[in-house]
């Protein structure tokens, strides 16, 4: 038997326990638990710069250094959120439906738990916390995989969260890491059919696509995010370059960073000028089409770094997420070419329009097949607090079950209560 076989097992018996826990009880547990992250800042800080120096020495990129970095304020993030997380209304036992049958049976369609929530991810140390919050919140058990790029940040993370959930009276096991950093641990956990109800991924193309093709346990498809910025003929152009330089700079490393920006061709040289300066100002790659090409030459001759950040865009570059500082542009002929581009090559994150023209935001929003849609505004916004959510476990890029940030509620299931006094079906 593997560590993830043997950890699931004690996730299964955790998760039947959880359910006999009341709000109160874990409502504590999360209080003691942001209490402890601060309390153990040195221990935790300390683990992840070992992290951060493997990483460095191995020559890993800046934006994936930044989701791996822990600092002092971050851990304060991490404490306010667990916090938060225990003043939101708690999501079980809530009545979904209720009302009488025809027979006299009284009907309620209530929240549950889920179960054992396990889940898979990169990089990110705060989702060890995340996901260990969330999952107490909803009463689930938590089996959590992280990569071995974090591996003592995770480790030292989950070990900090299950002593003081258990000194707050949480059942033994209500939280797990798998340890071992070898890659079979995550195919045999993706085999677990029965023992883990629901696969969280959460990272990298290549991580949610193998989890997808191999999985037996029911998978919740999140994170890739090739975001889109379409660039209408009726924009006003004092807003494209802040929400340019604002989707693609402030976190180039997360989901919600735009990737690639389609622009009219009708306004695209009174625009583009002045995009691809702000681009490159702020070192930005450009993969261009060859308008995009022709400008960015016009450009060189007062921007010298004109010429070293262009590059000749080529078909692949339109569906790259490149979690970098670096983009796609592309020019369109008008916005039925724009939502065709967009639902052909996005991966049905979120993507924006700048426009004052009302039709052409309501043809964007009613046809543009992503979880999160937005007119004249960053993608930036795509996360479970911004949308006031509370705490998330990731963005949900499928249809089934969850769509867009999973708060709470994307962390349980129903079950009918029936109560009935003697009713037999003839």
């Amino acid at each position: 038997m593997g560590e993830a076989t043997e950890k699931a097992q004690r996730a299964r018996e955790a998760a039947q326990a959880m359910t006999t826990l009341g709000s109160n009880t874990r409502n504590a547990a999360l209080m003691t638990m942001a209490i402890a992250i601060l309390d153990e800042r040195e221990y935790l800080l300390q683990e992840n710069a070992k992290d951060v120096a493997a990483a460095q020495e191995s020559g890993t990129a800046e934006p994936l250094i930044d989701r791996l970095l822990l600092t002092p304020e971050r851990l304060v993030g991490i404490s306010a959120a667990l916090e938060l997380l225990s003043a939101e209304k708690d999501p079980l036992d809530e009545i979904v439906e209720g009302h009488t049958l025809y027979n006299g049976i009284q009907l309620r369609q209530i929240r549950v738990p889920l179960g054992v929530v396990a889940m898979i991810y990169e990089a990110r140390p705060n989702v060890t916390a995340d996901a260990a919050g969330l999952c107490l919140k909803t009463g689930n058990a938590c089996l959590l995989r992280g990569g071995s790029m974090a591996v003592n940040s995770n480790l030292a993370m989950t070990r900090v969260l299950y002593e003081s959930g258990l000194k707050s009276g949480l059942p033994p096991y209500w939280l797990q890491s798998i340890e071992t950093t070898d890659r079979a641990a995550t195919t045999e956990l993706m085999q677990l059919q029965g023992l883990v109800d629901v696969l969280i991924p959460r990272g990298s193309a290549s991580l949610i696509r193998s989890t997808i093709e191999n999985s037996k346990v029911p998978v919740i498809e999140t994170g890739e995010g090739n975001c889109h910025l379409y660039v209408h003929t009726a924009v006003e152009s004092s807003l494209i370059v802040p929400i340019l330089i604002n989707g693609k700079t402030q976190r180039p490393g997360v989901c919600n960073a735009l990737e690639s920006v389609l622009v009219d061709e009708a306004v695209a040289r009174r625009e583009l000028p002045a995009m691809l300066a702000a681009l490159f100002d702020a070192e930005v790659v450009v993969h261009g089409d060859e308008l995009t090409a022709e400008i960015a030459n016009e450009l060189a001759r007062d921007l010298p770094q004109a010429e070293r950040l262009f590059v000749p865009a080529t078909p692949e570059d339109w569906g790259t997420e490149y979690l970098d500082l670096a983009i796609s542009i592309k020019t369109v002929a008008g916005l039925s070419e724009a939502i065709e581009h967009i639902n052909r090559y996005s991966t049905h994150h979120s993507e924006s329009i700048l426009t004052e023209d009302h039709e052409a935001i309501k043809r964007f929003f009613a046809e543009v097949d992503s979880a999160a849609v937005y007119a004249n505004a960053s993608t930036r916004f795509t996360d479970g607090g911004e949308f006031g959510l509370g705490a998330e476990i990731g963005i949900s890029t499928q249809k089934l079950h969850a769509r867009g940030p999973m708060g709470l509620t994307a962390l349980t299931s129903t079950k009918f209560l029936l109560d009935g006094n003697g009713q037999v079906r003839a």
